[in-house]
């Protein structure tokens, strides 16, 4: 069986000098081999093939594999901090560990944590109707069930 860790560092190599990020590498049992790779402004088909053709060149064609690269999906959980990051400004739909859904606009993303701009409804003091207002809510990563970026239509 080939080795994910093997995988991991051969694509770690290729990435050393672009933009692009790792995502995810998995190997399932019968060697089918999926690269996960993902960049602030999108991932080009022309960078994944090139991809699965350095891996190709690395690995060794004795042992029987399947291999796929492509892009982190849309609409897909962030998986690695690096997608927080690339997203900070963007619009994301969060799924706390409650079961609660909050939408917003990430805004700011770090090692410890992630920051999302919601709109709450607040009723002022004396006010007859409920207001929305931008209000900041941070999470810890081990609060969230996911967090993925929204394609908005506007």
């Amino acid at each position: 069986m080939i080795d994910k860790n093997v995988v991991a560092r051969i694509v770690e190599e290729w990435l050393a000098d672009k933009s692009y990020f790792l995502v995810d590498v998995s190997v399932s049992p019968d060697d089918k081999i999926v690269v996960e790779i993902d960049h602030a402004e999108g991932v080009w088909i022309d960078d994944c093939v090139e991809l699965s053709r350095y891996i190709e060149s690395k690995l060794s064609r004795e042992e029987d594999y399947e291999l796929e690269v492509g892009s982190a999906g849309i609409g897909q959980p962030f998986k690695v901090l690096q997608q927080y990051q690339a997203h900070v400004g963007c619009e994301v739909e969060v799924m706390d560990k409650t079961g609660k859904k909050w939408t917003g606009v990430l805004a700011d993303a770090n090692e410890e944590n992630f920051t999302v701009t919601v709109e709450v409804k607040i009723k002022p003091e004396g006010a007859k109707r409920p207001k929305l207002v931008e209000q900041n809510v941070t999470f810890t990563y081990d609060e969230i069930k996911y967090t993925k970026y929204l394609i908005s239509f506007k």
